[in-house]
């Protein structure tokens, strides 16, 4: 609320191979989707190839092809009215990742998608927003990166919706390595149907602030999800993790572990609720906390929260 930021320019050309090097993985076969002040750069991208039956594009072309997916689920999940930065990315969105798995197929080797901020305009925000579609009995592995160079002061507002249909499976990995002087706020909406797994890893390194809010929705009996993080500051950094977690359906399991690692004055927060309706019996949920202070000024906020109405549950934190 302090700075007074403007647009990320639409250009995507401040960005070399060279200066991508350091941030992609040699995983084999793996597919990348590099996006430039939060527009798709395709000089810089590999997208490969895929097997029949999934869809990895930059989100714009869909749109543009009128895909019929994005009519079901674009901003169903995450709700403008529910958070202002949702609200302000939904206003400014321009381009993000599309992924689409259709019904009992594998799509193989991980996606990864590199949000880049080159840091050449002072101030500049970008606003990439995800959707990744995961249809009946099918399986993703889906890569976000978040990163750029260091001293670059802007500010990332990403928002990512993924929806995970019955008897599923989506391993979802976020990587937040911005310049430790820019600000990140990271929202992930991931809904899950019957019989569905889904993995949520959360590792953040970079930003002078960075917050990551995740939401999880299970919509259905016998589903199991993990979420897991990692977090690491030191100078003045502060690293946020708002966690909200729905059990709406009998017979689900949930395991929760969030760790960090604070030096000199850095700031972790943890904030995590699982919610329990009353028809959710048979809840399984497990949720831990844990942090490393490596100094006398370092500081960690921890709060889980169990809000719990059904009566033959398990939960503990």
């Amino acid at each position: 609320t302090q700075a007074e930021f403007q647009l990320a320019p639409a250009d995507v050309s401040g960005v070399t191979a060279a200066d991508l090097a350091p941030f992609l993985y040699a995983i084999p076969g793996v597919r990348t989707l590099v996006f430039v002040n939060g527009r798709y750069a395709p000089a810089l991208s590999s997208p490969g190839e895929v097997p029949a039956g999934v869809t990895v594009r930059n989100l714009a072309a869909a749109l543009g092809a009128q895909h019929p997916v994005l009519e079901a689920h674009l901003g169903r999940y995450a709700e403008p009215a529910k958070g202002g930065f949702t609200a302000l990315n939904t206003a400014f969105v321009k381009d993000g990742l599309f992924v689409h798995v259709e019904k009992n197929v594998d799509a193989g080797a991980p996606i990864h998608a590199v949000f880049v901020s080159d840091g050449k305009v002072g101030n500049a925000a970008s606003h990439p927003r995800s959707l990744i579609v995961v249809e009946r009995g099918a399986r993703v592995a889906v890569l976000e990166s978040y990163v750029g160079p260091a001293g670059g002061a802007y500010f990332t507002n990403a928002v990512t919706e993924a929806v995970v249909g019955d008897n599923a499976q989506l391993e979802h990995l976020k990587i937040q390595r911005e310049s430790e002087q820019a600000s990140h706020v990271g929202t992930t909406h991931i809904h899950q149907g019957r019989d569905s797994r889904a993995t949520s890893f959360s590792i953040s390194f970079g930003a002078a602030f960075g917050r990551n809010n995740l939401d999880i929705n299970l919509d259905g009996e016998n589903i199991e999800s993990q979420m897991l993080g990692l977090y690491m500051g030191r100078g003045r950094q502060e690293l946020d993790n708002h966690t909200n977690l729905l059990h709406a359906h009998p017979n689900c399991g949930t395991r929760e572990v969030y760790k960090g690692i604070l030096d000199d004055r850095a700031h972790g927060i943890f904030n995590g609720k699982i919610y329990v309706t009353p028809i959710a019996q048979k809840t399984d949920a497990k949720q831990t906390n844990r942090a490393l202070l490596l100094s006398d000024t370092a500081r960690i906020d921890t709060k889980p929260q169990l809000e719990i109405f059904a009566d033959d549950v398990k939960c503990t934190h």
